[in-house]
């Protein structure tokens, strides 16, 4: 359950869509002091956390779960996706693709 965007400067694209959230310019993302995002619509809010990691040529986020619960299928999918369209709108000339795993991989906490 992870996404991996192909980039050629991951650190710059993880930058640069810290930089959006910062300016206010991505409004359903926020990240916390260690660096994970999470989705800031109400109904989504803190049901899970994407870590980012740097791996040569791309970004990787891996899923993380909240203390309390276990990632659902439903969480993961909005997550991902959403995440997913907020890069593609925001820093979409930063990279050149990208992809999510239908399955846990290593990294990812779910349960």
């Amino acid at each position: 359950m992870a996404l991996y965007f192909l980039t050629d400067q991951p650190n710059h694209l993880l930058s640069s869509f810290k930089k959006a959230i910062d300016a206010g310019h991505v409004a359903t993302w926020s990240y916390d002091k260690e660096g994970d995002f999470t989705h800031t619509a109400q109904q989504w809010k803190n049901l899970a956390w994407l870590r980012p990691s740097i791996a040569p040529g791309r970004l990787v986020l891996n899923i993380v779960k909240p203390n309390n619960a276990n990632v659902t299928w439903e969480v993961y999918g909005i997550y991902h996706g959403r995440f997913i369209e907020s890069m593609t709108i925001h820093c979409h000339s930063l990279f050149t693709s990208a992809q999510a795993t239908a399955s846990p991989t290593q990294g990812d906490i779910v349960s």
